[in-house]
């Protein structure tokens, strides 16, 4: 993962004037950074009461234990490879509240599936509608967004329907897995039946459709904050970007942070430069030093917030690593706590 983000900044950096861009940083407007740092704690804040209402099928979840564990998951998800964040979140989260790990992990899944389709609704937004003129300036271009859009789309309805069925009788679907228990009786069949049981109970929002609408209505306040944040740097270092254009930025750096590097390094940097320079004319300098403040701003206030929060439950870079490695492991593992009937804080490292 290291080589592939040392070859991406390589790809960033290159041809580039290192002067050039410190002095755009220097001359950056700090009064549209500061507003594009305060979406940041707005999307976290968003998130977090999001999650506490997908989480509510499973039980009643503090907003504070939802936005802490929010803030750790990402961090970690910044600092360790393969989004390890994903897994510790609902773990870190399990050890705070009488919640099953997996079934919090479950509704990790859900909101992932809600943020691809909210930025593709943005997206759509854009190309049909805000940026008309874009999209008859750039045929070509405009085709092939719309073909990955469509694409993009049907992969997430399938993904939904899938959620859908799963979710719909999680003691059904408990039994069928049980069935493999009595063909081959084993401590893992067991374990695999308890933990797709809870799963299915995680999905719980999709067993109510005005629940996942409530969710979804959620995801577009959420979208719109970062939305802002990207178009709060634009205007910081003079790019010429309307505020519907960085809908299209958005979708280009959900396929960059896709690449499985620590911090989303190299991705969003050359998703961004990308952007900036092929469909608005930025200069090399100015895309540079703007994606490098952006990146600092979106990861910035999750990365600290999340530190500390870890901190304050003795939970350390190497204990998240640990707990990363046994969600990977042992996927019900975490639902001990549960298990117990008792809330349990984490004390790692």
């Amino acid at each position: 993962m290291l080589l592939v983000a040392a070859a991406l900044l390589g790809v960033f950096l290159y041809n580039v004037d290192l002067r050039g861009v410190t002095r755009e940083i220097v001359r950056a407007r700090p009064e549209w950074l500061a507003f594009s740092l305060l979406t940041m704690f707005a999307n976290l804040v968003i998130r977090a009461f999001r999650w506490q209402y997908l989480l509510e099928p499973l039980g009643h979840t503090r907003f504070g234990n939802a936005f802490r564990a929010t803030a750790v998951g990402f961090a970690a998800s910044s600092l360790l490879p393969a989004r390890a964040g994903e897994f510790i979140r609902p773990y870190f989260l399990a050890r705070h509240e009488r919640m099953s790990a997996t079934g919090a992990f479950a509704t990790i899944i859900l909101e992932r599936l809600l943020d691809l389709v909210t930025v593709l609704v943005l997206l759509a937004s854009f190309v049909f509608v805000f940026g008309r003129d874009w999209s008859d300036a750039n045929p070509a271009v405009s085709s092939g967004v719309k073909w990955a859009g469509a694409t993009a789309a049907a992969l997430s309805l399938g993904a939904l329907v899938i959620l859908f069925v799963l979710a719909g009788d999680p003691a059904r679907l408990a039994r069928a897995v049980r069935r493999i228990e009595q063909a081959v009786p084993s401590a893992l069949a067991a374990l695999v039946a308890r933990t797709a049981e809870k799963f299915a109970t995680g999905l719980g929002a999709l067993r109510r459709p005005g629940r996942l609408l409530v969710a979804m209505a959620w995801s577009f306040p959420l979208w719109l904050s970062i939305a802002l944040g990207i178009w709060g740097v634009a205007v910081a270092f003079d790019l010429r970007i309307p505020f519907a254009g960085s809908f299209l930025l958005m979708a280009l750096l959900v396929i960059g942070v896709a690449v499985p590097t620590p911090a989303y390094v190299g991705g969003f940097h050359e998703a961004f430069r990308i952007g900036v320079t092929a469909f608005y004319g930025a200069s090399d300098a100015k895309a540079v030093g703007a994606a490098i403040v952006l990146h600092a701003l979106t990861i910035g206030p999750s990365l600290l917030l999340g530190l500390y929060f870890a901190a304050q439950v003795g939970l350390n870079l190497a204990g998240m690593r640990q707990l990363a490695n046994r969600a990977d492991a042992a996927p019900g593992a975490a639902d001990a706590a549960d298990d117990k009937g008792r809330p349990q804080r984490v004390k790692v490292g």
